[in-house]
C-alpha cells in the first residue's frame, strides 16, 4: 500500500469504496476525477470531485505530487486509464487494498489493485494488474490471476488454479485446483467449478456448465 496522496479516477460506488479504502489506511486523497460534469464541485465525505479526467492541471501532479487510483468498473474503461497513465504519466496506479485484508509476505502483487475488506490471498499466490478483489474473496496459496479479473465477494481460487485475463467471476463462487479458466470467461455467481473452463465461455451452476 503506498503512502503518497491520491487522485482517484472515478466518483461512483467503486470511487467510494477506493476512498474508504485509503482513508482506512491514513492516505490523503487529493480528490476525484470523474467525467460526468454534475458531479464537479461536489463532495464525497469532505474530498471533491475536481474535474474530469482529461484536466491536464490535475494530470500534471500525478507522478509528482500524488499517485492516482483507477476506481471504474468498466474493463475497458479500466484499461483506457491504465495506458493513459503509463504513456503520458510514466506510472503505474497505486493499489487500494483495504487494512482488513490479509496478503501473504510471499505473494506476488502487480499494480491498480482493488482488494475489499476480509479479502484474503495466500503464499505465492499472483495477482495481475487491474484485478479486483471483493469483500472476503480468496486467492488461495499458488494460485494465479491473470490482469483485469474480476473476483466476486466471498468467491474463492483454490490452490493451484489459474484464472486467466480478463475473467469475471460472480459472487461465492468456488474455483477448484489445480485447473484453469480461459481468458474472457465469465462465472456466474454461486456456481463450483470443477473443470477447466474455455477461454471466452459463461459457464453456471453446481457443477458449472456452460450456457
Amino acid at each position: 500500500m503506498n503512502t503518497n496522496p491520491i487522485i482517484i479516477f472515478g466518483a461512483n460506488g467503486f470511487g467510494k469504496a477506493a476512498l474508504e479504502i485509503f482513508q482506512s489506511n491514513g492516505v490523503v486523497v487529493y480528490g476525484f476525477l470523474d467525467d460526468d460534469e454534475k458531479l464537479h464541485g461536489t463532495e464525497i465525505n469532505e474530498i471533491t470531485v475536481l474535474g474530469n479526467t482529461e484536466d491536464h492541471g490535475f494530470l500534471k501532479l500525478i507522478g509528482k505530487k500524488c499517485d492516482a487510483f483507477v476506481a471504474e468498473t468498466e474493463r475497458s474503461v479500466r484499461k483506457k486509464y491504465f495506458k493513459m497513465l503509463k504513456e503520458k504519466r510514466k506510472v503505474m496506479p497505486a493499489n487500494a487494498i483495504h487494512s482488513h485484508t490479509v496478503v501473504s509476505s510471499n505473494a506476488y502483487f502487480s499494480y491498480g489493485i482493488f482488494a475489499n475488506a476480509g479479502a484474503v490471498v495466500g503464499s505465492f499466490a499472483k495477482v495481475g494488474q487491474g484485478c479486483v478483489l471483493q469483500s472476503n474473496a480468496v486467492v488461495d496459496y499458488e494460485a494465479t490471476l491473470g490482469e483485469f479479473v474480476h473476483l466476486g465477494a466471498g468467491s474463492v481460487v483454490h490452490a493451484g488454479a489459474t484464472v486467466e485475463d480478463n475473467v469475471f467471476i460472480g459472487a461465492g463462487v468456488t474455483i477448484a485446483g489445480p485447473l484453469t479458466v480461459g481468458k474472457g470467461a465469465r462465472v456466474g455467481a454461486g456456481s463450483v467449478v470443477v473443470e477447466p473452463v474455455k477461454a471466452g465461455a459463461t459457464v453456471f451452476g453446481n457443477p458449472a456448465k456452460s450456457i
